[in-house]
């Protein structure tokens, strides 16, 4: 039986704004990729968000970027191999803190926004990423672009790497994504992110949905919907 992960960036907002659409859509993924206080969130979104996902039993990851509050981790800029490293490290220890404090267990590591960009093309940064996810916990899942440098890094580090792929995404023939600055980087219907979806999901480990999208959850409840109505089961990948 066919099985994929969905799973969604989540915790990106401060812990003192009220209305974010994690508990909403933490019904409709088996994962969580919580934002670890560099790029968005801080220690009480991390704290709130990781008892909402056990609560709800969906797996946990973190999502560490690139400091970079202001411009949400999506402004890339030149760093050292070595840095990579440690603000990983640094991130993957600030979650992995929080879920071992509320009785759970850190599932995977899915970089964010420019830094995931960056180390799917620069194999010294990949392999500085992988690096720093073994070195944390080598049982940590690897979510990284298919076929992306990230991938084969996390391969000859040891690591099990879940491809991803992205419903609400366009390609490059090449199988980068586009960047998000092109007009049509975005796919806004639902209908065509759900094709997409089925499509994809034939060749990928998960599934990411933007949960800062204004179409998020609509998006993961039809695409979940989708592909159960397709057979094929929704779970994370560590349960595989």
């Amino acid at each position: 039986m066919k099985t994929i992960d969905i799973n969604c960036d989540m915790g990106e907002t401060p812990g003192n704004q009220p209305g974010s659409p994690d508990e909403a859509l933490l019904d409709h993924v088996s994962s969580a990729n919580i934002a670890c206080g560099f790029h968005a969130g801080d220690p009480q979104r991390m704290a709130l968000t990781v008892a909402l996902a056990l609560r709800k039993g969906v797996a946990i990851g973190a999502h560490p970027g690139l400091p970079d509050l202001a411009g949400f981790g999506r402004h890339e800029r030149a760093i050292a191999p070595s840095e990579g490293y440690q603000i990983t490290v640094y991130q993957l220890g600030a979650l992995q803190a929080f879920v071992r404090a509320a009785g759970g267990q850190l599932r995977h590591v899915k970089p964010h926004g420019a830094l995931y960009n960056m180390a799917s093309r620069d194999a010294a940064l990949a392999k500085a990423l992988a690096a720093a996810v073994h070195d944390v916990d080598p049982s940590l899942i690897l979510y990284a672009l298919a076929g992306s440098a990230l991938a084969s890094a996390g391969r000859a580090q040891g690591l099990r790497v879940a491809a991803e792929g992205f419903p609400d995404r366009r390609y490059l023939p090449d199988g980068a994504l586009v960047p998000r600055r092109a007009a049509d980087a975005l796919i806004v219907d639902t209908e065509t992110a759900i094709a997409q979806s089925i499509a994809l999901a034939q060749h990928m480990d998960t599934l990411c949905i933007h949960g800062d999208g204004p179409s998020a959850i609509p998006f993961a409840r039809g695409i979940r919907q989708a592909l159960e109505h397709a057979g094929i089961t929704i779970k994370p990948p560590y349960s595989t």
